[in-house]
This record gives structure tokens, sequence and C-alpha cells, in this order.
């Protein structure tokens, strides 16, 4: 689905500060990738401290970084004063996330005036191929903040 690119094309800088305050991505090793209008890519390397008892990486790990890409992705549509919030989403778990890098895509849906609804994928890419399997799936509903003390 094609977006209208914002009025205030500053939005991928304010995307970046924001993205190099969250300490939590910081925590996880994940890099912003791809910045676009009602589109974010987010990639991350598989790391043990990250992983469950099998080894994969931990359900929870997915749903932060796919609920990341989806925030931001609607935060590129957003207003230069207005910041976001995650205030429900779905993960569907489609196979586990071995690794070894990680791929997590926020597609914005539906773009709206308080409410955004958007889209998340997350894909595992093999060792030593193009070969990319779909790991989760997320659906989120991102609702814009305006007028308080909130940094992006």
């Amino acid at each position: 689905m094609a977006h209208p690119i914002p009025a205030d094309a500053g939005y991928v800088q304010r995307l970046r500060d924001s993205f190099a305050r969250q300490q939590v991505m910081h925590t996880l090793g994940a890099a912003l990738d791809t910045v676009e209008p009602g589109r974010v890519v987010i990639t991350m390397h598989h790391r043990p401290e990250l992983t469950q008892q099998h080894g994969f990486l931990h359900a929870g790990i997915v749903s932060t970084a796919l609920d990341s890409a989806c925030g931001y992705a609607a935060f590129t549509l957003m207003p230069a004063d207005a910041a976001v919030l995650t205030i429900e989403f779905k993960v569907n778990l489609l196979a586990p996330a071995r690794g070894p890098w990680f791929r997590f895509e926020g597609q914005v849906t539906k773009s709206g005036r308080t409410i955004s609804v958007v889209d998340g994928r997350a894909w595992q890419h093999a060792p030593g191929s193009d070969a990319q399997t779909l790991v989760a799936t997320m659906t989120a509903t991102v609702m814009t903040v305006l007028g308080r003390a909130l940094d992006g």
C-alpha cells in the first residue's frame, strides 16, 4: 500500500533519534535497516542470551522487535509533534526462530489520525544462502500521542 510522504521530511531523523534512545533495541543488538513512509525494517542477529531453553530466539524477543518495527512504521506517517504508543498487538509464531539473523518488518495497513493498524513480519535468514523463513507475524494497533512529554 503506497502512503504519501509526510509533509515534514525530517521524520527519518526523528525516527533514527528515537530508535537510538530505545535501550531495549540496543540490548537486543537490533539495528535500524530501512525507513520509508509507512515501512520500517529492523535487523538483528541470533544471540544465545536471547534464547529460550531449546536455543530458539525467545517469543518475547521476537514480539519486542516486531512491536518496535510496527510502532516505528506508524511513526513515519505521524506529524512532527507526535509520538506513538502500541495499544494492542497479536502475534502468530509460525516457525522456530533459529537465525542466524532476523529481519523484522513493519508495514502500515491503515494510517489514521488517532489510531493506526500495522502488520509485521519476522523473517529468519539461513546461513550462507538467500533462503528465508517467515517465523512470526504481528498485527499491531498504534495510538498517535500529541501534547504529552514523549520524545518519539
